[in-house]
């Protein structure tokens, strides 16, 4: 990119059902949203690259139409990743200063020490994320730079994922045309476009329900403690509603985008929707109801396992300010109220924030992530970008995002 271009970045949301590209365009330190483009997503199985040659096309369909409408030629990405494969756990370390003046040396030592983990050859460090400091036993310390101490500890999140899967996402990016940036993980990008600072601090959960997986993370202090990735979403509910109703998948998707709800006391009784047959039947009318007795099982077991993974991480206490719903199963109607019940917390749809430009258009729990990567990318600029069959790829992308410590401070 050159001239102003220099300025744009580009969010790259490989979804499930949906690729994604979002053209942002940073003005006096906020995104400016220039440019979006979406086609259906062609080779992806929850979350994982599973057609190579599908998942290219796809992502230059998109890319194609976001060029057209930012007026640019878009050359590098944030490219997001997901699935079950995703794992996070907290880690921390410890090392002495000896009664001196704490430097950022000491907390890239430090972030090292708590990143010594030991992980299978088959995973890699996606995000090391800190949490918090403690200086001398004083802890809750977000920047102990120029303090005094004798012993300095760092806990942090670790995040990892299957190299394969990172190296898939990369590669079918590389086919397209495009270098990518970085590789993001996609409930953090999101949650930069849904949540408020107040949010984090206070603590929120949340749940980024898409085609194929089902995201989670939980702030608390301003730090993520957090993320797990269910492998089960909204084509599940797709699949039902094709099951029961005896309907073709496709039309399924478009009965659950048109008259889904996820509350069966929601729906009146007498409202009815014309259901298509397959083998060239006839189309059938039934209640509207008889859809939502379809789906509420589903969504409900859905945000019961998102609510065993909030109780099993020990956080439940912690969030604070609510749950936010984004992805685009969030749209239907009727899931906050469900989702109020099943988590016993005030709930919300998460709709991109703090952003300007084309808001309009973005203005949707779809765009949720495409425009937090936009938005991650504005605060992390990477240094340079990659390729596939560069040497040792994933120890520079590790050793560039221990450079990047101090991504939320």
């Amino acid at each position: 990119m050159a001239g102003k271009e220099n300025n744009l970045l580009v969010g790259l949301d490989i979804g499930t059902t949906k690729i994604c590209a979002i053209v942002g365009e940073v003005q006096n330190g906020l995104v400016n949203i220039i440019g979006i483009g979406s086609h259906p997503s062609r080779g992806l199985r929850k979350g994982v690259v599973v057609n190579i040659e599908g998942t290219v096309q796809s992502i230059r369909r998109a890319v194609e139409e976001a060029e057209l409408m930012a007026g640019c030629q878009i050359d590098s990405v944030f490219a997001g990743i997901a699935g079950g494969h995703i794992r996070g756990i907290n880690s921390h370390g410890v090392i002495a200063v000896k009664n001196r003046e704490i430097t950022d040396h000491d907390l890239k030592r430090v972030i090292d020490a708590a990143s010594a983990i030991n992980i299978p050859m088959d995973r890699e460090v996606i995000h090391v994320l800190p949490q918090e400091y403690i200086v001398d036993d004083q802890d809750g310390i977000r920047d102990p730079v120029g303090m005094c101490g004798v012993r300095l500890e760092g806990k942090v999140h670790i995040v990892t994922g299957a190299v394969t899967s990172a190296q898939n996402i990369i590669r079918c990016a590389n086919r397209a045309g495009l270098h990518v940036n970085d590789i993001v993980l996609e409930q953090l990008g999101c949650s930069e476009a849904v949540l408020s600072p107040e949010e984090k601090e206070l603590g929120a959960g949340v749940v980024d329900i898409g085609g194929g997986t089902t995201d989670l993370v939980i702030f608390s202090n301003g730090s993520i403690k957090h993320t797990s990735v269910l492998s089960l979403a909204g084509n599940h509910i797709t699949s039902d509603i094709s099951l029961g109703l005896r309907t073709p998948a496709e039309e399924a998707e478009k009965l659950k985008k048109r008259y889904g709800c996820a509350l069966v006391p929601m729906v009146k009784k007498e409202e009815m929707i014309e259901v298509p047959s397959v083998g060239g039947r006839k189309a059938r009318t039934l209640s509207r109801q008889t859809l939502a007795e379809i789906i509420e099982p589903r969504v409900e077991e859905i945000l019961t396992l998102v609510q065993g993974e909030i109780t099993r991480s020990g956080y439940a206490n912690l969030i604070g300010s609510g749950i936010v719903l984004t992805g685009g199963t969030a749209i239907m109607e009727g899931m906050p109220e469900i989702a109020e019940q099943i988590f016993n917390l005030p709930v919300r749809r998460g709709l991109p924030m703090g952003i300007s430009g084309l808001v309009d258009l973005v203005n949707s729990p779809i765009f949720a992530t495409g425009v937090g990567l936009v938005m991650y990318g504005s605060r992390n600029r990477a240094k340079r970008r990659f390729r596939i069959g560069e040497p040792n790829i994933f120890a520079k992308v590790n050793r560039r995002m221990r450079d990047w410590f101090g991504e939320f401070f």
